[in-house]
């Protein structure tokens, strides 16, 4: 699986629709970030956008176009429940001998069944591997693309409160979880880090917390504030990064990410991370709430990434859907030789 930075064929998003459970009311107040999204996505790659039907897309284009170049924005019927294309969406890694893209398609249960219904959202790999004419291989193995995060050179990041927790494979172990991961996404070294950050319903996505930005530097979440119920378990995940070594010896260079204020909505914590950024071709897409610590965030941002521009979107409605640009979107690596199903 390459790592994020690398180069992009496309990205992919799901559009949300209004009869959706994410955005309960807010629907209205929602879409202007979603604009804001695919525009700076659409100004560095090509966006693959999953609609309903050609009404949703007709809308979509008619919000979208005037930003976009037209040969950046593609549309595909494809149904789905919510949004969050990173859990649901298919991942593209590269076969070894080939170089030629291959989807995995994980099975979904919308975190541990917490959603009713997901099979739409489940079917999507599938179709998607249909459509773009890929291999598909299907791990008996409920996995959701927010959960982990891998350096392109054989770590992966996850931790243990979501893929371990028995409302998603509870007939298997740890050691058979990471045998999955090995062999599916061609990684060698399995980081494991403990809890996730208060409101996130995912149990924990490594998304939310921690990300590689380099092969062996890791950027990750922490909060002063003691009295904050992040506190604790973003310190321990942070000791825990201190201890860990790369497969090939190397130890792991850590950059502190703040966490922004607590944020509440109808008596809920929300998710609020800046962990949860997108990097595109050209751009790093960075979740901001209208706080002063979202300055210092985009300065961090801007010194691990020189090369691309850091583009700071406010997600004080769109949070409320619990999730931002990460869990968004699902990136498709460029293939290094032409696509098209091969024999594994």
């Amino acid at each position: 699986m390459p790592a994020e930075w690398e180069r992009h064929e496309a990205t992919w998003i799901s559009w949300p629709h209004r009869e959706g459970v994410s955005f309960p009311g807010y629907y209205d107040a929602v879409i202007p970030t979603f604009v804001a999204m695919a525009k700076a996505i659409g100004a560095s790659e090509i966006l693959r956008i999953n609609v309903r039907d050609g009404h949703q897309e007709q809308e979509i284009k008619k919000k979208l176009s005037p930003h976009i170049p037209s040969e950046h924005l593609e549309f595909y019927k494809i149904k789905t429940q919510e949004p969050w294309c990173r859990d649901h969406g298919p991942i593209f890694v590269r076969c070894k001998k080939t170089g030629q893209l291959i989807i995995i398609d994980w099975n979904y249960n919308a975190w541990g069944e917490k959603y009713l219904p997901f099979d739409d959202d489940n079917a999507v790999p599938s179709q998607i591997a249909d459509l773009l004419d890929l291999s598909c291989f299907k791990p008996n193995m409920i996995l959701e693309g927010g959960s982990i995060d891998v350096n392109g050179a054989g770590a992966l990041l996850t931790t243990e409160s979501c893929l371990l927790n028995k409302n998603r494979n509870p007939t298997l172990s740890r050691q058979e979880i990471e045998i999955q991961l090995k062999h599916y996404l061609g990684v060698n070294q399995i980081i494991w880090l403990g809890d996730g950050i208060e409101g996130d319903d995912t149990d924990g996505h490594i998304d939310d917390i921690t990300r590689f930005v380099a092969e062996a530097t890791v950027i990750t979440v922490v909060e002063e504030n003691k009295s904050d119920p992040n506190h604790l378990p973003l310190q321990k995940n942070r000791e825990l990064l201190q201890k860990m070594t790369l497969s090939d010896g190397r130890s792991l260079n850590i950059v502190e990410l703040p966490m922004p204020p607590g944020i509440e909505r109808e008596g809920q914590r929300l998710p609020a991370s800046y962990a949860n950024f997108y990097i595109t071709n050209h751009s790093v897409l960075l979740p901001t709430f209208a706080v002063s610590s979202d300055k210092t965030a985009i300065g961090i941002l801007t010194d691990l990434f020189p090369t691309r521009t850091i583009i700071p979107i406010d997600c004080r409605e769109l949070i409320w859907g619990l999730g931002a640009f990460h869990c968004l979107t699902q990136q498709q690596p460029v293939a290094i030789r032409p696509t098209g199903r091969i024999e594994v």
